[in-house]
């Protein structure tokens, strides 16, 4: 029987890729320090759980297609909170970010449409951009410019008859780079100027640690019609389980289009959105909170990586990500040497190879991602295992 091209096209994740031989690992009595993932240990607030369990309602009935109001209002209210005015018009609730990235993409690309995408990217856009018949254009970095890539003249030679948008993630993930307010102006005049759609993946916003200065693509009134958000409470909130995501646009044409989707699927889960809802109460000093511990997770990290003789690394200024070149052959060959053979009194680390971050092929060989998602004293362990490993590998 046959299987779709679309498919065969797509890839594994990288994050979740080795995971049987980490049962298996796991199985066998190791334990693995998890830095493939970015899974928070942080608590999520208890507004969350507090609204679903006071959910009294007798039928648990589909929601709206288009999200619970509730939800829309908290929504718009947070935005207004940072600056940014949008209405419950603008928004349509996904079930996380993914599937809001992928109505996105089935709303605006034809066979052979091109994204421009910074790479190394979420693996997961390759995944996407492909299931709905379009191309990942790449724009390379590299760490020693701290994957730097606000370059206008860099994006102008990738467009061409077929571009359709340009997409990022800021702050990064998988490299942590953050954009500053001109930078994100020097990549909307672009997509201005080329009539692109200019899609802004803001899952990562609060999470800046040398600024305090929360930055949206939202802010760019002149830019309504190019702008497309994505969030997600998953990691603002620590609330990943819960799948509760947003697409957000002022661009009505657009938002007509997408919602054809989101009636195709009926609707988001109903008890996730309601406490999704409750999410949005949380005031400014749980991010002070949460942004601290990752700054100090990142620092740790970051001082750990490049004390490892011959690791390439940029420092991360967002999200709790970092990239870095090590000195090995192939990242996923010492991926599964760290699940099967490697071991320090029973422990060993995972990490996603890099590969999968990137659509230009031979790239990111012997790259990987960390996600500084454990409490001080495991990371710093987890970090103390990677370089022991790397040493071991080396040596075999």
């Amino acid at each position: 029987m046959k299987l779709s091209e679309k498919a065969r096209m797509c890839t594994l994740s990288p994050m979740r890729k080795f995971t049987p031989y980490a049962m298996a690992a796991e199985k066998a009595g190791k334990k693995i320090y998890k830095l493939n993932i970015g899974q928070p240990d942080i608590e999520t607030p208890p507004e969350f759980f507090d609204a679903v369990r006071n959910f009294s309602q007798k039928v648990l009935a589909y929601a709206n297609s288009q999200g619970i109001e509730p939800l829309q209002d908290a929504v718009v209210d947070y935005y207004h909170r940072i600056g940014v005015e949008y209405t419950k018009q603008d928004i349509l609730i996904t079930t996380g970010g993914s599937e809001a990235l992928q109505i996105l993409f089935l709303s605006i690309l034809d066979p052979g449409s091109e994204v421009i995408v910074p790479e190394p990217f979420y693996a997961n856009y390759n995944t996407f951009i492909k299931a709905a018949g379009g191309v990942v254009r790449p724009l390379s970095t590299i760490p020693e410019e701290d994957y730097n890539y606000a370059n206008a003249e860099k994006l102008e030679a990738l467009i061409n008859e077929n571009t359709r948008a340009i997409a990022i993630i800021n702050p990064q993930n998988p490299t942590g780079n953050v954009l500053t307010e001109e930078e994100l102006r020097r990549i909307a005049d672009v997509a201005k100027k080329h009539d692109l759609y200019l899609i802004c993946d803001e899952v990562y916003r609060e999470f800046v640690y040398d600024t305090d200065d929360v930055l949206c693509a939202g802010r760019l009134r002149d830019m309504d019609e190019n702008v497309v958000i994505i969030d997600s409470v998953s990691k603002r909130f620590s609330a990943c389980g819960a799948r509760i995501g947003m697409l957000i646009s002022r661009n009505k044409g657009l938002m007509a289009q997408a919602l054809k989707f989101c009636q195709g699927r009926l609707c988001t889960a109903t008890l996730d959105q309601v406490g999704a809802a409750a999410l949005y109460k949380v005031g400014p000093e749980y991010f002070a909170k949460v942004r601290d511990e990752y700054r100090r997770r990142r620092d740790l990290c970051y001082a750990k990586l490049t004390a490892i003789p011959g690791v390439v690394c940029a420092k991360p200024m967002g999200a709790f990500y970092v990239m870095a070149k090590l000195p090995i052959d192939n990242a996923e060959s010492f991926q599964q040497y760290l699940l099967t053979e490697f071991e320090d009194n029973g422990e060993t680390v995972m990490v996603s190879p890099a590969t999968g971050f990137y659509a230009t092929p031979g790239k990111g060989l012997n790259e990987v991602r960390i996600a500084y998602v454990l409490k001080e004293k495991d990371l710093g362990r987890a970090m103390d295992l990677l370089a022991m490993a790397i040493d071991r590998y080396n040596h075999r």
